[in-house]
């Protein structure tokens, strides 16, 4: 079988999600279970989207709208007239970074990216027989100058995850500016924005303005996984240039958002209500949990995402299997080696994560 497949996938990375809680209860008999290892909305999806659900179950029997067209019309709507063909829908910020990949990426192309970063940026470059450029972080932010020192003639695609995950820093909109001026006419900057509700930062630059003002070159991917509350249905978007949004069309699957999805999707983009609980509860725990890390001694990296890395201080597979065995969820593996990821929940969650981190750390 090994000889069937294509030598360039032979050692590419699976990628590994935060445990479910089931299979923890399953696994070490646990009955209660708090996961905070991905980035999850801790309020869930709004009213109005669980009603939209239910009244789109009857029709589960129909092939979705593949064009995705109301809910392209609700979001051009919320976001002042942005034009329709500016828009694609696709199952997760994952698919979109992979339709990139087939629509612009020959062997031999390159893309750069920053490392760590969200881990799917490299494998799907070498899928097409591209090589990944990755960038270290500078004091856990991205280096605009470093990624722009990496591009060449052979650089199709960059990667610009702002706020970054797992370090939830972002990039300025001054350091933007300058990155896009010296970037070659040929090479298209991806923002992945999947976090940039949470954002309070007024340095923070918004990438769709880049194409509201005419920019070709920025594609701008949003999902409503995060503050939406809907990762389980797996909806997420692309902004760009209508020509760019062209031949994204071309390798897009036939019916790759469900139904469901886009009946949520839609009824959730009208809910401002919802969206603002959730943006206030974040900024508020997030709080919560920096004083507390203060409390314990504990180093941490101001977050303008829903999440906070963190230094334990300890190899961070032992943190993380200890909390596991007290029936906390986060995430490590980012190649920090006492550094972990949590995410921001409700109050209980956060005292339940704090109680047992520093439990686990004292015992240690």
């Amino acid at each position: 079988m090994k000889a069937l497949a294509r030598p360039n996938i032979h050692d590419l990375a699976v990628y590994k999600p935060g445990k479910p809680i089931k299979e923890v209860q399953r696994e070490l008999g646990l009955e209660e279970v708090v996961k905070l290892a991905s980035n999850e909305n801790p309020l869930g999806p709004s009213l109005l989207a669980l009603k939209a659900l239910e009244a789109a179950v009857p029709d589960v029997y129909l092939y979705p709208d593949g064009s995705s067209y109301r809910l392209k019309q609700t979001l051009s709507e919320y976001y002042g007239g942005l034009d329709p063909d500016q828009i694609l829908f696709a199952n997760g910020s994952n698919e979109l970074v992979q339709q990139l990949s087939l629509a612009f990426l020959n062997p031999g192309d390159e893309v750069v990216a920053p490392r760590p970063s969200f881990p799917r940026y490299e494998p799907l470059a070498r899928m097409m027989n591209a090589r990944a450029v990755e960038v270290d972080l500078t004091d856990f932010r991205l280096d605009l100058e470093a990624l722009g020192r990496a591009v060449t003639e052979r650089t199709k695609l960059v990667y610009i995850c702002n706020p970054n995950n797992p370090t939830g820093t972002i990039v300025t909109k001054s350091e933007v500016d300058a990155f896009l001026g010296g970037l070659p006419a040929d090479c298209l900057a991806v923002f992945d924005e999947a976090y940039f509700e949470y954002v309070d930062d007024p340095a923070y630059p918004d990438g769709l303005e880049y194409l509201r003002n005419g920019n070709r070159q920025v594609v701008v991917l949003r999902t409503f996984s995060k503050c939406f509350g809907l990762a389980g249905l797996r909806i997420g978007y692309a902004l760009a240039d209508p020509e760019i949004i062209a031949f994204l069309e071309r390798v897009r699957e036939p019916f790759n958002v469900n139904a469901l999805a886009q009946a949520a999707a839609e009824a959730a983009l009208r809910d401002g209500a919802h969206k603002q609980r959730v943006v206030e509860l974040n900024r508020r725990e997030k709080q919560f949990l920096y004083r507390e890390f203060d409390r314990l001694g504990i180093e941490y990296i101001p977050s303008e995402a829903n999440f906070i890395l963190f230094n334990a201080r300890r190899d961070e597979q032992e943190v993380f299997q200890a909390m596991l065995r007290q029936g906390v969820i986060i995430r490590g593996g980012f190649g920090y080696r006492t550094w972990l990821r949590v995410t921001v929940g409700t109050r209980e969650q956060n005292e339940k994560f704090i109680h047992t981190l520093q439990s686990v750390l004292t015992e240690g």
